[in-house]
């Protein structure tokens, strides 16, 4: 499958954003030995492979010395929430300096683990003040900061685009992780009430789910299905596009992998680039900045991705609008 980026323009401006703190001594490296990090990820390794090297990127841009000497360990679930608290626990006993959450029950579960180590975490859904995890964006004031967002306007945004996209949208499936936060489904609820547009859901708690789920979606011949934001879907980008060209379903999501890898489009923050970003909180947490002051950041790079190649082979003939908004058009 080739791709070639075509346009670029972000839809939305990046919110808040750490303020430079100047380099401190960190406990790690006065000690004279390298970091380690805990990455508590609640999918599979095989994906949080190139999380985690998003991450050293983010220190090694940064300047923090030992970004290429330093340990991560890879706490992955392999898509079982049970065991998370378990990893959480063996990241705690091993001491670690910092613990790198992904996912809002990643984030609880650490939350729950210790108050004492680093926390900085990567939460694409949850609002970190609702939810509890910080007094404030500007002064986190505990253990927790990192990278957050609760953008309702990606949920609006999917279905304002397929509306666009598929002009006599009528009936559309949800396919929701029950373990996220209500708003996403909240914002394309009512965006779907706006728009005319009927809406079914589908609960999916497990990697397992998958194939059931689309099995299910298909039999309501729906004109399309949005696959909300949860680290499950992120888990498993190919086997999600497999599932919907299989039973012809045009699929929007969060995740550019999974426009990539057969999906019709996708659009939200630039994942990999937020893991990028998240290095950067840590390298400053490992040079002495406290998480209690650093300032919870928002995603910085956002990106639409269309996949016309699908489009095609779904017999659909996507408008030049939609076209020349994309980030990036896979031919």
């Amino acid at each position: 499958m080739k791709m070639a980026g075509v346009r670029r323009r972000h839809f939305i401006s990046a919110l808040g954003g750490g303020a430079a703190v100047l380099p401190l001594t960190g406990r790690a490296q006065s000690s004279g030995r390298a970091a380690t990090i805990g990455f508590l990820y609640p999918g599979v390794s095989a994906v949080a492979v190139s999380r985690i090297k998003a991450l050293r990127e983010g220190l090694r841009s940064m300047g923090y010395a030992d970004a290429d000497r330093m340990e991560i360990l890879d706490r992955s679930s392999q898509g079982d929430p049970s065991r998370l608290a378990g990893l959480a626990a063996d990241l705690v006993k091993r001491r670690v300096n910092v613990i790198v959450p992904v996912s809002p029950a990643g984030v609880r579960t650490a939350k729950a683990a210790t108050t004492t180590i680093p926390i900085v975490a990567n939460d694409l859904e949850s609002d970190p003040v609702a939810a509890g995890f910080v007094a404030s964006l500007a002064r986190p004031g505990g253990n927790i900061t990192g990278v957050f967002s609760d953008f309702p306007d990606f949920g609006t945004k999917w279905l304002e685009i397929l509306k666009e996209a598929l002009p006599n949208l009528s009936s559309v499936v949800v396919l929701r992780d029950p373990a996220t936060s209500p708003m996403q489904l909240d914002a394309v609820s009512a965006a779907a009430r706006v728009l005319k547009v009927k809406l079914g859901v589908i609960d999916v708690s497990a990697i397992s789910e998958l194939k059931h789920a689309f099995e299910v979606a298909a039999e309501r011949k729906p004109d399309a299905v949005i696959v909300l934001a949860s680290p499950l879907f992120g888990t498993e980008p190919k086997l999600i596009a497999e599932l919907a060209l299989a039973r012809r379903l045009p699929t929007v999501t969060l995740f550019s992998e999974i426009a990539r890898a057969g999906g019709l489009l996708s659009y939200g923050p630039d994942l990999l680039e937020t893991f990028r970003q998240l290095g950067t909180m840590v390298g400053k947490v490992l040079n002495g900045q406290r998480p209690a002051d650093l300032p919870v950041e928002r995603p910085t790079k956002f990106e639409m991705v269309v996949n016309q190649q699908t489009a095609r082979a779904l017999g659909l003939t996507l408008p030049n609008a939609v076209l020349l908004r994309a980030d990036e058009v896979i031919e």
